[in-house]
C-alpha cells in the first residue's frame, strides 16, 4: 500500500514539473509586447481570451461540467471593476482584485446549481445565468448603461507608474502578467492531490463518492476558483478597453471560449492558451481579408480540425503535455 501511495505521489511530482519548452514560452509572451509593438492590441486580446478558456478548462476539461453560460464570470467581473473604477478609484490592481472577489462569490452561489442533475440540466441553468445578468445590466441603465454600455471608465497607471498607452504596450503587459500568475496558480492547483480528486470527480463521480471523495463540496470550490479566473478576465477586458457593454455576457462569448477549447484541447491547460491564439489570429487575418464570411473559413477549420485531428495539427503543442 505504501509503495502504490509513493508511486502516485510520484506521478503526481512528475506531472507538475514544468517542461523545458515553458518557461521559454513565457519569456517571449512577457516579452512579446515590445517584440512585437505594433501588435499590441491584439496581443491584449489574446491574453484575456486565453485567461478566459483556461477558466473554462478548469471546470470543463477537469471536472467535466460543461458550461454554456460561462460569459456570466466574465461579464460580473467586467462591470464589477469599472464600476468600481468609475466610483470609488481607478486603481487597476485593486478594480481587479474586485471584479475577481465578486465573480468567485458569484461562482459560488452558483455553484449549488451544477450539483444535481444531468449536463443538458446544467447547460440550461448556466446558459440562463448568462441570460439573467444580461437583462439585469440591460434594464438597470442607470447604473450600467444599458445598451450604450458603461462609458468614460478612465484607470489609473498600472502600479502607480506605468500609464495605459493608445498602442496598448501597457495593457499587452499588464494582462499577459494577470495570465501568468494565473496560470501558474491553476496549473499547480490541477497538478496538487486536490487536482486529481478532480479528476477522479470527472471520470466517475459515483466512485469518487464510494473512496470518500468530498464530491459536491469540490465542484463548488473548482467552480467558484473557475468563475473568479473568468472575472479576472472580464476585469482585464474593462480596465484595457475603458467599457463594459453588455456583449460581455453574449452566448457569443461562451460559445467562442468552447471553440478555442476545441482548437487547443481540452484537459491541458496549455490547451487554452494554444486555442485562444490560433482562434484571435484567425479572426484577425481572416475578418480583415473577408469580414462577411469569416465564420464559413473558420468553421471549415473546425471541421478539418475534427476529420484530421488535433494533434497532428498541433503537434508542437502537445510535447510534454501537462
Amino acid at each position: 500500500m505504501t509503495s502504490v501511495t509513493s508511486l502516485a505521489q510520484q506521478s503526481v511530482l512528475n506531472t507538475s514539473r514544468m517542461k523545458v519548452w515553458e518557461p521559454v514560452f513565457w519569456l517571449l509572451a512577457l516579452a512579446s509586447p515590445w517584440l512585437a509593438q505594433q501588435h499590441a492590441l491584439i496581443i491584449n486580446e489574446i491574453a484575456i481570451v486565453a485567461l478566459f478558456a483556461v477558466s473554462l478548462d478548469l471546470v470543463l476539461g477537469y471536472t467535466g461540467i460543461v458550461s454554456l453560460g460561462h460569459a456570466a464570470f466574465l461579464g460580473f467581473g467586467a462591470y464589477s471593476a469599472a464600476l468600481f473604477a468609475k466610483w470609488v478609484m481607478p486603481d487597476p490592481l485593486v478594480g481587479l482584485l474586485v471584479g475577481t472577489l465578486a465573480a468567485t462569490v458569484l461562482g459560488a452561489v452558483c455553484s449549488t446549481t451544477i450539483l444535481r442533475g444531468s449536463d443538458l440540466t446544467r447547460l440550461m441553468v448556466t446558459l440562463g445565468m448568462a441570460l439573467i445578468l444580461y437583462e439585469l445590466a440591460n434594464k438597470l441603465d442607470w447604473l450600467t448603461g444599458g445598451s450604450d454600455g458603461l462609458q468614460g471608465v478612465v484607470m489609473g497607471p498600472v502600479l502607480g507608474r506605468f500609464e495605459f498607452d493608445l498602442m496598448g504596450q501597457v495593457a499587452a503587459w499588464y494582462s499577459l502578467s494577470v495570465l501568468f500568475v494565473c496560470f501558474m496558480l491553476v496549473r499547480r492547483l490541477v497538478h496538487s492531490p486536490f487536482g486529481a480528486t478532480l479528476m477522479a470527480v470527472r471520470d466517475n463521480r459515483l466512485r469518487a463518492m464510494a473512496i470518500g471523495i468530498p464530491v459536491h463540496a469540490r465542484l463548488a470550490v473548482v467552480y467558484a476558483t473557475a468563475a473568479g479566473v473568468a472575472g479576472a478576465a472580464g476585469a482585464l477586458m474593462a480596465q484595457t478597453t475603458g467599457f463594459a457593454s453588455l456583449d460581455v455576457f453574449a452566448l457569443d462569448r461562451s460559445a467562442d471560449v468552447m471553440l478555442m477549447l476545441v482548437i487547443g484541447g481540452v484537459g491541458w491547460l496549455y490547451g487554452g492558451v494554444a486555442g485562444a491564439i490560433v482562434f484571435k489570429l484567425m479572426h484577425d487575418v481572416i475578418s480583415s481579408i473577408t469580414p462577411q464570411y469569416w465564420t464559413f473559413w473558420m468553421g471549415l477549420f473546425l471541421v478539418v480540425l475534427v476529420m484530421v485531428g488535433r494533434e497532428r495539427l498541433l503537434k508542437p503543442w502537445t510535447w510534454g503535455r501537462t
